[in-house]
């Protein structure tokens, strides 16, 4: 027992001794970051003083619900659901409309509904995936009775409490979309979480994506190996200190007038960077969706008389052995302070007018390219084995330095991550009916069930809240704003995301030297932060409650207000293929269920697989 106490009160001393090497590490970069936390707020401000309510571009509800629901499934952007284009013959429409109308109708019999999930869930090929996009599928199918869903997704979640808290670990529930209810409890607060993001939420997430997005793009990043200078992720760190200068070019586009747009890049972006921050700036007002591509843009450059167009890759590319470089503005000698008689003109015009630019692609298929640091080559690699024990000692002292890289990023996005968290985790603002309403049905049901322990009740708000909802909305801004999230702002996002998810758990992080860097990053932080969700399950508790009758006209008010842009019929149809797959089994269910009988709803089904029979050929 000595030994075992020796060793926690020498964890304590290693505890104390990281902590306050980080606190010393942080000090010494909280003047950079007031600094850089400044010049943030003041870029920021002349890229979004128009970010006025309309500014901020948020997606409708339709477009909203189909990323959630269906883009990260398979094939996500093809999917039926998102472009609605049923594939059925003209002479058939009619039919096949009115047998959709009639199981419709079915699909809101409770006695079927839940026959048809259980058959569904009891088939070892019915997997997960299948079930998060049979459940998605079922959402958009009862969107127009949110009430009825609301129903069924109770009775099934009251279930499955049975089940776990009787037979399994209770808190591993609604740990992940395992089962066809819990991706329904998900889809469920994205709909009714919708209006809070618009109206308040929404805002502080869009200004800490645009600041992390901002923040990085003020250094260099790799455009082949996705790494930058500026992140909160130590795998996207760019290792090499890569040197570069801000240069401002005056960019005219081609067809619209003589304005010139004065855009900041850096000498040594890539031509493709150098059009994404052109794009960026010129159509800020612009939503991303509607900004043009950059692959369908040329930049042409007219230092002097004539004009050269720039691109990745050409005839001048830069050889390494058998690597090839792509070009930056260094690499065509672009240097941002023109003398009085020369303006550095930049042209953004269409490619058709350019003559011979798809050259560029294929001197890219070569894969031996790189941007600012070079891969190592199997021959290097050999080399370094040799010095090793060198390497061991230098990488201790590198990380430190990364660290501290890290840390004057993460102080100069802080208050935008604070300002996230707080509009999130505050019960004292608003609190949106579906929480409280949802919040209260699990304490009820913890109360109930005689073994459920504060914790447990806590890991399912965890997993039905902030798990299920915030951090997939955290890592995905695209879901709810008309956006492009680049891999490198991606690796951020992910980092604030994992903190979110550590600040939601009851357990305590020992820090040591081998700690993942983002829990050293926000090891001060986290203690605010779990107070913060702590306080905000609390605050929802003392919250006066939200009735049913409250919570259904609520829903039934979302149902009016979005049901008509959603695709209906195409849900139907998808979810029909479910039936007709497992038809047998769920005839067999039905015959052997007595409510069922009595509502003839065996009857229904085959009716409306004998309308839709032609199954084969319509697919």
């Amino acid at each position: 027992n000595g030994q075992f106490l020796r060793k926690s009160q020498q964890a304590e001393r290693e505890y104390e001794k990281v902590k306050h090497q980080l606190d010393h590490l942080e000090e010494s970069v909280r003047d950079r970051c007031k600094k850089e936390f400044t010049d943030l707020m003041i870029e920021m401000e002349d890229q979004t003083n128009d970010l006025s309510e309309a500014r901020i571009p948020f997606l409708d509800y339709k477009t909203y619900t189909d990323r959630v629901f269906f883009l990260p499934s398979k094939d996500g952007d093809n999917d039926v659901m998102i472009t609605g284009k049923l594939d059925i013959p003209e002479g058939r429409k009619v039919i096949v409309a009115q047998a959709l109308n009639q199981f419709s109708n079915l699909l809101n019999s409770k006695t079927f509904l839940i026959n048809f999930i259980k058959t569904l869930e009891g088939r070892p090929d019915f997997n997960a995936r299948s079930r998060v996009y049979f459940a998605s599928l079922l959402t958009v199918a009862l969107h127009g009775k949110l009430e009825y869903y609301t129903d069924i997704m109770r009775s099934l979640l009251l279930e499955l409490m049975e089940e776990y808290v009787h037979s399994k670990n209770p808190k591993l529930m609604l740990r992940r979309s395992e089962t066809v209810v819990e991706r329904m409890l998900c889809n469920w607060m994205s709909i009714c979480l919708y209006q809070f993001l618009r109206d308040s939420a929404g805002e502080p997430l869009y200004k800490l994506f645009k600041a992390i997005k901002h923040q990085v793009e003020k250094g260099p990043v790799d455009a082949k190996m996705k790494k930058a200078k500026y992140t909160l992720n130590d795998t996207g760190l760019l290792g090499d200190d890569v040197e570069y200068c801000v240069l401002t070019l005056q960019v005219l586009v081609h067809g619209e007038g003589p304005d010139v747009t004065p855009v900041k890049v850096l000498n040594c972006d890539t031509i493709s960077q150098v059009k994404e921050k052109i794009i960026e700036q010129v159509y800020r007002n612009l939503p991303y969706s509607q900004r043009p591509k950059v692959d369908s843009v040329a930049l042409e450059w007219r230092p002097g008389s004539t004009g050269q167009i720039l691109s990745d890759m050409d005839l001048t590319s830069q050889k390494e052995g058998r690597w090839k470089r792509l070009n930056t503005l260094a690499h065509y000698n672009v240097s941002g302070c023109p003398t009085l008689f020369e303006s550095v003109v930049f042209c953004l015009m269409p490619t058709e007018h350019v003559p011979g630019v798809p050259v560029e692609n294929a001197l890219l298929e070569d894969d031996k390219v790189f941007h600012l640091v070079r891969p190592a080559d199997e021959l290097d690699e050999v080399k370094s084995k040799r010095g090793s024990l060198k390497a061991k000692a230098t990488t201790k002292a590198i990380a430190e330095i990364y660290l501290t890289r890290l840390l004057s990023v993460k102080g100069t996005l802080q208050q935008f991550v604070d300002d996230f968290f707080r509009s999130v985790l505050c019960s004292g603002a608003v609190v949106p009916p579906a929480v409280k309403y949802f919040f209260d049905f699990l304490d009820e049901q913890a109360l109930k069930h005689d073994n459920v322990e504060e914790e447990t009740v806590h890991i399912w708000k965890t997993n039905s809240l902030p798990m299920r909802f915030w951090v997939n909305i955290l890592k995905n801004p695209h879901f709810i704003f008309d956006v492009h999230v680049t891999e490198v702002v991606d690796a951020s996002l992910s980092v604030i995301a994992q903190t979110f998810m550590d600040a939601c758990t009851k357990t305590e992080h020992k820090l040591s030297r081998e700690s993942p860097s983002n829990k050293l990053l926000y090891a001060k932080e986290i203690s605010t932060y779990k107070k913060m969700v702590d306080d905000y399950y609390k605050g929802i508790k003392q919250m006066v409650p939200v009735s049913d009758q409250d919570m259904n006209t609520h829903l039934a008010e979302v149902s009016r207000e979005h049901t008509d842009t959603l695709n209906t019929q195409a849900a139907l149809h998808q979810l029909y293929q479910y039936a007709s797959k497992y038809y047998d089994g769920i005839i067999q269910s039905l015959d052997e269920d007595p409510a069922a009988q009595s509502k003839q709803l065996t009857l229904r089904l085959q009716q409306i697989a004998a309308a839709l029979e032609n199954k084969v050929t319509d697919l």
